[in-house]
């Protein structure tokens, strides 16, 4: 594992499959009695979070304390930050008080990336989600979902997703999330299509490794996993599709579209949903759909993300299980 994780591109296949093996590791210590391992004690860990955030700040928070760390939790509402505070004093401030790892998402792209690279800060650096660049254990935990769905949960140890199809459909032009998933499934050996209108993909993504549709009901049969995307609004400053009700007959997965999908194949979406547009309630809350899973599993990579980065001297599984016969 490199020093910092701040983009899925930077992740190797090993990098990965190590990632989603510990993962697993960590998964064993959410089903015991006591969900905690001494691997992070006395280790510091900033979650700093300019930009709202429910599922990725708790996940991340849950995450740290199951590892034992300290955890400070740093929102810009309430900070020096709504003083205008920059981000490099900000930085230089955590640095004073000795913090060992940080959590950022923030608005800017790049702005994790800064950090990490500045010489401002002495700790780990994980990107938590910037702008409309990158969402790194996002994707991952994505695919170890996809991975524990299609393969199998100790079947799929030591594999990638090699072959599998994947759809991403919506607002791919806002969504770091796709970024992401695209970077790491290509990676993983997955055949990634987009989906969306032409108005909500960017420029240049006929270089991206994935291949690009416009049209939903021909790439469903397809598909071994469908995630359907937010139209992130709160980033939008045009419009970029006639009406809610047009995006949704031609870009939402209804009960009808899902059936035309493999009986195998899984619904996956990355929160927060908006239902009755880019997804119905039948479909969110049918058996084929991962949201909550997605939630549950984020945690085990997260955990497996902070392991290999603050204290991963020796595999996760000799650890786990060492602590658990103490």
């Amino acid at each position: 594992m490199q020093r910092h994780l701040i983009s899925a591109a930077d992740l190797t296949r090993d990098d990965a499959v190590l990632i989603l093996d510990t993962a697993e590791e960590m998964a064993r210590v959410a089903d015991r009695p006591i969900k905690k391992l001494p691997t992070l004690r006395g280790r510091t860990v900033v979650n700093l979070f300019f930009e709202d955030s429910t599922r990725t700040r708790i996940s991340f928070e849950a995450a740290e304390k199951r590892l034992s760390a300290d955890v400070i939790n740093f929102t810009a509402k309430g900070s020096s930050v709504s003083k205008g505070e920059s981000l490099k004093d900000t930085a230089q401030t955590l640095e004073a008080m000795g913090v060992d790892a940080v959590v950022i998402r923030h608005g800017a792209s790049g702005a994790p990336y800064r950090l990490a690279t500045s010489g401002w800060i002495d700790a780990h650096v994980i990107n938590a989600g910037d702008g409309t660049h990158q969402h790194p254990t996002q994707a991952l935990l994505d695919a170890f979902t996809m991975r524990r769905r299609l393969v199998g949960r100790d079947a799929g140890l030591g594999k990638d997703l090699d072959g599998r199809r994947i759809t991403l459909v919506g607002d791919v032009l806002h969504s770091r999330v796709a970024r992401s998933n695209v970077d790491l499934l290509h990676t993983l050996g997955a055949e990634v299509t987009l989906v969306a209108p032409p108005t909500l993909l960017p420029v240049g993504v006929e270089t991206w490794p994935c291949e690009v549709s416009y049209d939903l009901d021909s790439t469903l049969p397809k598909s071994d996993a469908v995630m359907m995307l937010r139209v992130q609004r709160e980033r939008m400053n045009a419009a970029f599709f006639p009406t809610e009700r047009e995006y949704s007959r031609r870009y939402g997965l209804d009960g009808d579209r899902m059936a035309k999908m493999p009986e195998h194949a899984i619904v996956m979406h990355p929160g927060p949903m908006v239902r009755g547009m880019e997804i119905t309630a039948e479909v969110a809350d049918s058996d084929r759909c991962t949201v909550v899973e997605q939630v549950t599993n984020g945690v085990s990579v997260r955990m497996a993300v902070l392991y290999l980065l603050l204290g991963g001297a020796e595999p996760a599984v000799t650890h786990a299980r060492t602590t658990e016969e103490k």
